[in-house]
């Protein structure tokens, strides 16, 4: 099914037909599981034939068989959809853990004060990120920078993130910044400058633990609180001006 929109200049509902995405485990990861299924399946059979006794081969299970299930949850990617209206709300781009809501000074882009909401994610969350309102992108903008702990406060600035300006329907901008961390290497990032994008798909994917910032309006009423678990694409983490 194809995605279908259309808009106004002046902010005009968006006319949409969202595109089903039925994925269970995350495209990033297909390559990685399969090959290295491959050789541990590989190695198992040569343990199997190649000694008398078979306590290598249950050695070999027993360490790398949990190893590789921690690689397959990692990857996993639950089919979510967000069955209500969207218009003014702003979904969790991300699964994790509530670590900041604060009005700080944005000095990269608004250069003005915005109501700023932080969701970390451990290594045991799921790593896809989905776009946290409708709208169009407005640029996406690749930033080098350092390796912090990602649940500190440095992190969204000195990190290497990646930013993904929105534009609602309504006019508004909204800042999404994936940021690595100490153990997350790898950003990917799916959303494109100049299309359309809406919550329920995929805006990119964070390789082990790390966080994503959102930036909102002043005058914006967060929907939770500290330390609350987020489901990505179905906790409501604020509402629009």
């Amino acid at each position: 099914m194809q995605s279908e929109c259309k808009t106004n200049p002046m902010g005009e509902k968006f006319q949409k037909i969202k595109k089903l995405k039925k994925i269970r485990i995350h495209r990033e990861g297909t390559d990685e599981l399969f090959y290295s299924a491959f050789v541990l399946i590989a190695i198992a059979v040569i343990l199997w034939r190649s000694f008398d006794t078979i306590v290598p081969f249950w050695c070999f299970v027993a360490v790398f068989g949990p190893a590789w299930l921690l690689m397959l949850n990692f990857y996993r990617c639950p089919i979510r959809y967000f069955n209500a209206d969207t218009d003014r709300l702003v979904v969790a781009p991300a699964d994790g853990k509530i670590v900041v809501i604060e009005e700080t000074e944005e000095t990269e882009y608004f250069h003005d004060k915005r109501l700023m909401i932080s969701i970390f994610m451990s290594p045991l969350n799921v790593h896809a990120n989905w776009f946290p309102v409708d709208g169009k992108v407005k640029f996406v903008h690749h930033q080098n920078g350092n390796y912090h702990k990602a649940w500190l406060p440095k992190a969204s600035e000195e990190n290497e993130h990646a930013d993904i300006m929105i534009t609602t329907p309504e006019g508004d901008d909204i800042l999404v910044r994936q940021v690595a961390g100490a153990m997350a290497r790898r950003i990917v990032t799916y959303a494109k400058q100049g299309e359309y994008c809406f919550i329920d798909e995929h805006m990119g994917f964070i390789k082990l633990g790390s966080r994503v910032d959102v930036f909102l309006p002043l005058g914006s009423r967060p929907c939770i609180t500290m330390g609350q678990t987020t489901t990505g694409d179905q906790t409501i983490i604020a509402h629009l001006p």
